[in-house]
């Protein structure tokens, strides 16, 4: 029997799954139940690419020696489903926000801060973009007409995502909320100061998510949390808390491909004349016809125009890194 092999006959292992990072301490739940302090091993800190480095809802297999002093993550077990966005900053690449999530639940105001339904647009293009089922929360409904808001936001429940109109002070809509997260792991994303956090804490006594307050001077939430931590839900389930995203961005999205991550252009995609159609000016265009007909909203039509010449603008801008990178063809 080799060294390895005997080592690894001492040491006790479990499979859990990754809470919470910090300075490079990771928060593992067991199956047990217990929650333990882990370090990772030193061929998985090595690891360079950033689709393989851990992330907050992984699951992990663990080991301790016999006496259980010291946990350390000896490997990240295969991702069932992520959650990326672009990574912080002027550089190209991708953050993995989370991992093995069921959906992705985008949570704005009605107002107090005011919804920016161009950013919504953005949350769900990356849900889709990854693959991920995305439901919307239009909290704090109390400020509003509900009726008003809810003929606002219809051009969304039309392209088929789940609307839910909540308030915690009128204890609206949270029950059925609550059963939609039973169960799953989701991910609570939105703008900072609409109440993610409130939401939470009133379907979930005793969770205890930080509360952010809204700041007069910018009407504009302050950031109360830091790093994506993963919540264990009294019901079953986990929620990934996410910090106020103040910009999100495409994270390497083709632009080619911008129009299947909106639901509603689908059915009418395969329609168009040409099979690169840009839904822009070129003759034949199903989609373009779909919005005159009023199938499409013209407002979302106008979101997918906006983020397909950003995201043109950023192939442009790393086109020439990216043929650098490419090997040359040798020449006999």
């Amino acid at each position: 029997m080799g060294r390895n092999a005997k080592r690894r006959q001492q040491l006790n292992r479990s499979e859990g799954i990754v809470l919470k990072g910090t300075g490079g301490v990771w928060h593992v739940r067991a199956e047990s139940g217990e929650t333990f302090e882990a370090s990772l091993r030193g061929r998985l800190k090595q690891e360079r690419e950033e689709s393989r480095k851990l992330a907050v809802g992984d699951r992990v297999v663990l080991e301790t020696d016999q006496r259980g002093a010291n946990w350390a993550i000896a490997e990240i077990l295969p991702r069932r489903s992520q959650l990326a966005r672009r990574a912080p900053g002027a550089g190209q690449g991708e953050r993995i926000v989370a991992a093995n999530v069921d959906q992705v639940v985008v949570v704005f105001a009605a107002a107090k801060p005011e919804p920016h339904r161009r950013m919504l647009d953005r949350f769900l293009v990356i849900a889709e973009g990854n693959s991920l089922q995305a439901r919307i929360v239009i909290n704090k409904i109390e400020l509003v007409d509900q009726a008003d808001t809810e003929r606002a936001f219809a051009d969304y429940a039309a392209a088929g995502y789940p609307v839910h109109f909540t308030s915690v002070k009128q204890a609206i809509g949270l029950t059925a909320l609550h059963d939609e997260l039973a169960g799953k792991t989701s991910v609570l994303t939105g703008p900072s100061g609409v109440g993610k956090s409130s939401l939470m804490n009133s379907m979930y006594p005793g969770l205890s998510l930080r509360v952010g307050e809204i700041s007069e001077s910018v009407n504009k939430g302050q950031h109360t949390t830091v790093g994506a931590l993963l919540h264990p839900l009294p019901d079953g389930g986990y929620v990934v808390d996410t910090p106020g995203l103040r910009e999100v961005g495409m994270w390497g999205l083709a632009s080619e491909h911008l129009d299947e991550c909106f639901r509603e252009f689908r059915a009418f995609i395969p329609e168009c004349r040409f099979g690169n159609c840009t839904h822009r000016v070129e003759p034949g265009c199903a989609v373009r016809s779909a919005i005159e007909a009023g199938e499409i909203s013209a407002e979302r039509y106008d979101s997918y125009l906006r983020l397909r010449q950003e995201i043109e603008d950023s192939e442009r801008k790393w086109a020439p890194y990216s043929a650098a990178a490419k090997p040359q063809r040798r020449h006999s």
